[in-house]
């Protein structure tokens, strides 16, 4: 098994090991996987469905997927074409594919495919140059509804352009809005029949002057496609064989465009976890990856269940934050199995009021950051990260951290490279680079001492500057472009190249064009949804309270479950510290009549369990119907603990996993197990299934129960069992060998806990 793989904020420069280390060949590509990435890694022929769960690798398992189709000679890499989501994505994949030796395949989002087959084909479908897009559609959805004599406020005006993206995505033209709204269960910010007319003058704008949105451009790339054959034969002739990550996040018509790539061909590789999908409100539904195989029967599914990012601790909290969810995404779900040394446990805190939980918040990071020789957690600022539900939220936590002097940043605020002071030391150091030596100051000088040179000239100091606000803010992003230069030169000196200061520029070009932005050393403050796709070592999850998560507009059972994977979410992307809070009031003195969220129920210390599932749910507890008031439990559906799958096989769901699914075994366990039970069952005279069967005991050997409770909740351990036999059971699974003083027939008592004993997270 690898080791869990750092990822800040942005992704880094590689250290100068990954730029020398290219594989050697083909098979080389291989190594440091473990058996399920390796499976990923071969299987290149058919449709292959990977379903993969947060921290579990795959990134790293699609990538040598590809490489190791390159380097074998299965794929041509021009002939490749890998689809993410976002262009950090996709960059990052580009970097590791050329360290693999994989480069000149091409990575891109759905977009920036589409829109780059548009502009070549263009002239040969329609003629002329393709129209000018249009980056912000928000001023002509503001035209459009003036002209129909409505008037939005600023809130309105975002939802209903987001209403009108939607549309597009879903393919769902101005005059089915309102059916097609009602259908899908959306709350229109207005009446429908008002957006279905802005909608729609929106759209006669845009055709008057000649524009396109970015929807348009997969709309009419598909277009294109269906009415273009000998295009569309071209295409297909250039692109054999693809690759879609984060496949839960497909909208119709994404689908649809790549179907269109596809044609009638099945080299087809796709990436994704249905407890993920958080963006439904933007078209994005898990049916694709959910159907995948009913669409391919023949395809290989692989899943990645493996967490390297995580501590036991979190992986815990992230399973048990779906052990309740409802829906067709939550039967298949994936339970984590955490790869990492245990870690802390995860806080939770109750406070007062908003100001006092901010407070409280920024003086634990504070905490954090701290240098150990100080007394404190040595976590670097870009390493924390602090998450609410919506982007309301983050003033408190801005007020806060200033006044505690922590340096923060805000994710999905101004890009790095659209800054001022970011776009001015560009060109400054483009200047200096065409200067060369023709500048006193910078002759001789190695490349990052260039940099600090000019960049002194603009506010950068080796210090930063005291408080907070706007001058720290400049002086954080020079800082960063410092770092950048250090790394950039250091991991090519590594690898026996020399660099100039044109090669830094060009490298700085580059990372513009694609939003490859360097780590800025201070705290992220993110939404939920912002956050997807990243990761921190310390992770704050903040104002969790009922109205918030989950949202109160979060109305139908879907909804209230995407709000569940959204706190999923927020929980996998902290790697080993993870404190919850929430506010019990608004404000200093208010009633404090708040509640935690639903969705910690049973998890945080002192919370009733969740509340009972209907029948139709699969669980949860019921009254029997004789006088005694016993509580009997509903059996329902049995899930495989490791992929999620619904177990009907008796036997596994003993096991409560698949048969072919990774098994933690205690091997050591089991033997001393199975002895214990050969020595009473020939007390008891009587068959050694009688005291536990092999599935029973294989259960109670993986799971490694510390409690009555855990002992109890292993199928085939009813209440006699648990009173004749637990406390041995109890005290075996200990690491305690027992006595014949204890007596074999569990009178014996459990003994205390042997601290040394496996505790690896089950």
């Amino acid at each position: 098994m690898t080791a869990a793989t750092p990822s800040p904020l942005f992704p880094r420069v590689s250290t100068p090991a990954e730029y020398a280390a290219v594989p050697r060949d083909a098979d080389a590509v291989l190594e440091g996987l473990d058996p399920e990435q390796r499976e990923v890694a071969s299987a290149l022929h058919g449709p292959v469905c990977v379903l993969a769960g947060a921290g579990t690798g795959k990134t790293r398992a699609i990538t040598h997927r590809i490489a190791y189709g390159v380097r074998a000679g299965v794929f041509q890499p021009a002939s490749v074409l890998a689809v993410t989501f976002t262009n950090r994505a996709a960059g990052e994949m580009r970097g590791r594919l050329r360290q693999l030796g994989a480069g000149g395949v091409q990575a891109r989002t759905f977009h920036s495919a589409a829109l780059r087959q548009l502009h070549y084909f263009w002239p040969k479908a329609v003629g002329g140059e393709v129209p000018r897009l249009v980056e912000r559609k928000v001023q002509l959805v503001a035209e459009a509804a003036a002209r129909c004599r409505i008037r939005l406020d600023r809130n309105e005006l975002r939802d209903v352009t987001g209403e009108i993206e939607w549309s597009k995505v879903t393919q769902t033209v101005p005059e089915d809005y309102p059916a097609a709204a009602a259908k899908s269960g959306r709350e229109a910010p207005r009446d429908a029949a008002e957006i279905a007319r802005i909608y729609a003058v929106y759209e006669q704008l845009k055709r008057d002057r000649g524009v396109i949105d970015f929807e348009d451009v997969l709309l009419l790339t598909v277009g294109v496609l269906e009415e273009r054959h000998d295009i569309a034969d071209q295409v297909r002739r250039q692109y054999q064989h693809f690759v879609v990550d984060e496949y839960q996040d497909v909208s119709p018509l994404q689908q649809r465009l790549l179907e269109l790539w596809l044609g009638d061909r099945e080299s087809l590789c796709v990436v994704g976890d249905a407890s993920q999908t958080i963006y439904s409100f933007t078209g994005a539904t898990p049916d694709h990856l959910l159907n995948f195989r009913t669409r391919h029967p023949g395809a290989t599914v692989v899943k990645l269940v493996r967490d390297y990012r995580s501590t036991p601790q979190v992986v815990h909290l992230a399973n048990g934050v779906l052990a309740q969810a409802r829906g067709r995404a939550a039967d298949h779900r994936l339970e984590l199995v955490s790869q990492r040394e245990p870690g802390p446990d995860p806080l939770y805190t109750a406070y007062a009021d908003e100001p006092a939980e901010a407070e409280g918040v920024a003086r634990r990071i504070r905490e954090l950051i701290t240098p150990v020789e100080q007394g404190g957690g040595g976590v670097p600022a870009s390493e924390v990260a602090i998450l609410y539900r919506v982007n309301a939220q983050s003033e408190v936590y801005e007020q806060a951290l200033a006044d505690a002097q922590v340096p923060y940043q805000l994710r999905g605020a101004e890009r790095f490279f659209e800054r001022p002071e970011v776009r001015e030391a560009g060109l400054l150091l483009r200047g200096a680079a065409r200067a060369g030596n023709a500048d006193p100051a910078l002759t001789d000088a190695d490349v990052p001492s260039q940099v600090r040179a000019v960049l002194s000239t603009r506010g950068w100091t080796p210090e930063p500057p005291a408080g907070s606000g706007a001058v720290r803010d400049r002086w954080e992003s020079l800082a960063a472009l410092v770092r950048l230069a250090e790394q950039f030169c250091a991991s090519h000196l590594a690898a026996g190249r020399q660099v100039t200061l044109a090669d830094l520029v060009a490298e700085l070009d580059e990372r513009a064009a694609a939003q490859h932005a360097p780590t800025v050393e201070g705290v992220t403050l993110a939404s939920l949804h912002a956050a997807k796709g990243l990761e921190w070592d310390a992770v704050f999850l903040v104002g969790l309270t009922e109205g918030m998560v989950p949202i109160t507009y979060a109305k139908t059972d879907p909804q209230v479950e995407e709000e569940r994977r959204l706190l999923y979410v927020g929980v996998t992307r902290a790697r080993r510290h993870l404190t919850l809070s929430w506010a019990l009031s608004r404000s200093p003195g208010g009633r404090a009549n708040r509640r935690p969220s639903r969705f910690l129920n049973g998890l945080r210390p002192g919370s009733a369990a969740p509340a009972p599932r209907t029948p139709g749910g699969g669980g949860g507890i019921e009254r029997g119907g004789g006088t005694s008031g016993q509580v009997r439990k509903r059996r329902g559906p049995v899930h495989c603990r490791v992929c999620g799958r619904t177990l009907t096989d008796a036997g596994e769901m003993k096991l409560r996993r698949c048969e072919d699914c990774p098994s933690e075994l205690d091997e050591a366990l089991y033997e001393r197990l199975r002895d214990w039970r050969a020595e009473q069952a020939g007390q008891l005279g009587q068959p050694a299934y009688c005291v536990f069967t092999d599935k029973t005991l294989l259960a109670i050997a993986e799971a490694v129960p510390g409690t009555e409770g855990e002992l109890s909740g292993i199928p085939g351990v009813g209440r006699r069992k648990l009173d004749k036999f637990g406390a041995d059971v109890l005290a075996l699974c200990s690491g305690r060998e027992l006595t014949r003083a204890e007596g074999v027939d569990g009178t014996g008592g459990s003994g205390s806990e042997d601290p040394a004993r496996n505790s690896t997270e089950k």
